[in-house]
């Protein structure tokens, strides 16, 4: 993660206009792209992916910028007066909905390739669009930074996969603990600085480490009046990203990666300039990849530290990792490390420095493929195995109880063959796609705009390994 340096500076004032429609440029056609997931499914099957399997895969794939980490980052620009300029930013759905919330509160976002200018002079509004927010789970990170800025913010409740209960209940009472009044009217979170001049310094301990609320509370305490303590808050990577960023932007955020913050206001933050980290869960899906199709292939950049729990896994079921440089890893899982004998391993999930939840359905497409029987204890998210039954029609053998799955591995009955699925959220959809690399014949999958919010050209980078994987889209009406 390249350091960032001071880019603009320019005052801020209080926006007092209502929300506006989107500029035309950011409304594009969504009919390749998922609407709400919590409360509206995909209905069309197309895009689909074809991939016939199994399948061998070699090369070299390039690791995209993080969402998880370009999502908070980009909202924390309402932060700073003047422009912050992000580089490396993953061109996806739920980061093109991220400017347009920002654009639909009057920021100016300007998009090229891979980078993004946000000017936030000209924010007029503190209520953006609540289309745009009710499709995304990181559009309601907005709430703290316009609170923060402008001393009131009103906000959809928001969208996102539909894998459990996530509720915003941290954001509120954080938010109350810094000084706000927070009340929910019609759908909107709708929240305000008590004393009218802005949210002040306080302290509060998070009943769990949710990494949005985390991430949320410290946007709108680093412009609280005073020095602001958050408790056993997240340690993701993702939270460190966006501490720096804000640092760099004229913040003081100390003990990012820690179990405590401690952030001490500024009445004014300027624009800054930063890269966006790798994605590590696209780096851990890739590896996966090789471990799966029993394939040797290497990845870049990648942070190996940020690795150790996938690494620690694959190393046990006899997959051969190295590491070429600071940021490249070659995976190997063929036949001569012991690849077509992987043996079976548990998984249990957990807050960072633990099993990361985002791998948990990849590694369980992985698990069908190995020896022996295989506990999967899903402990972050309460809906986090809907992705089974569409692995059990490809002819693995789980079974399910609650938010533990014991996986059969191929010796115990687990034979992949492909089959017609449907993907219903990222994560899932992802493990679809790897169990197809693995299965004998031919699967398609549909409902991909899910797997397309979390995984930059995937099947340009699949097919570039030597994957055989094709995308269908809708004949043109």
């Amino acid at each position: 993660m390249a350091s960032c340096s001071t880019f603009n500076l320019s005052p801020s004032s209080k926006p007092t206009k209502p929300t506006k429609p989107l500029p035309h440029y950011f409304l594009k056609p969504l009919i390749h792209e998922p609407e709400t997931e919590t409360r509206t499914r995909i209905q069309t099957p197309y895009p689909k992916l074809i991939i016939t399997g199994p399948s061998k895969l070699s090369g070299h794939v390039p690791i995209s910028g993080s969402k998880n980490s370009a999502l908070p980052i980009l909202a924390a620009t309402l932060c700073c007066s003047g422009t912050s300029k992000i580089h490396n930013v993953p061109n996806l759905f739920d980061t093109r909905t991220m400017a347009s919330v920002l654009a639909s509160l009057g920021a100016k976002v300007e998009v090229f390739n891979n980078e993004m200018l946000v000017n936030t002079d000209g924010v007029d509004s503190v209520e953006p669009n609540s289309d745009e927010i009710c499709k995304i789970r990181g559009g309601f990170f907005v709430i703290g930074p316009l609170v923060a800025r402008f001393r009131e913010a009103v906000v959809a409740l928001p969208g996102g996969c539909n894998i459990g209960t996530r509720p915003v209940d941290l954001y509120i009472r954080g938010l109350q603990a810094l000084g706000a009044v927070v009340e929910l009217r019609d759908g909107k979170v709708q929240a305000y600085a008590a004393n009218g001049r802005g949210l002040v310094g306080g302290s509060f301990q998070l009943d769990y480490a949710s990494v949005g609320a985390t991430e949320t509370l410290m946007m709108a305490a680093c412009m609280a009046d005073g020095t602001t303590v958050l408790s056993n808050v997240a340690r993701e990577p993702e939270v460190v990203d966006l501490a720096r960023f804000l640092n760099d932007s004229g913040a003081c955020v100390e003990g990012a990666g820690s179990n405590q913050l401690v952030i001490k206001g500024k009445p004014l933050l300027h624009g800054s300039e930063c890269v966006i980290a790798a994605d590590r869960i696209e780096a851990g899906t890739f590896m996966l990849a090789a471990a799966i199709t029993r394939s040797c292939i290497s990845i870049s950049p990648v942070i190996p530290s940020q690795m150790s729990c996938l690494i620690q896994k694959l190393s046990a079921a006899g997959c051969k990792i190295r590491q070429y440089s600071h940021d490249t890893l070659e995976v190997s899982a063929v036949s001569r490390y012991g690849g077509e004998n992987l043996q079976s391993f548990e998984v249990k999930t957990g807050p960072y420095p633990g099993f990361p939840t985002d791998l948990q359905p990849q590694i369980m497409a992985l698990l069908t493929t190995c020896n022996g029987l295989s506990p999967v204890e899903e402990s972050v998210f309460d809906k986090r195995m809907g992705h089974v039954s569409e692995l059990l029609k490809l002819g693995a053998k789980i079974q399910v109880c609650a938010s533990t799955a014991l996986v059969f591995g191929k010796d115990n009955g687990s034979v992949l063959s492909g089959s017609s699925l449907v993907a219903n959220d990222i994560r899932g959809g992802m493990s679809l796609v790897l169990a197809g690399l693995a299965a004998e014949g031919t699967t398609d999958i549909s409902g991909v705009a899910h797997i397309d919010r979390g995984y930059e050209n995937l099947d340009m980078k699949l097919h570039s390994l030597g994957a055989d994987v094709k995308r269908l889209m809708p004949l043109a009406s």
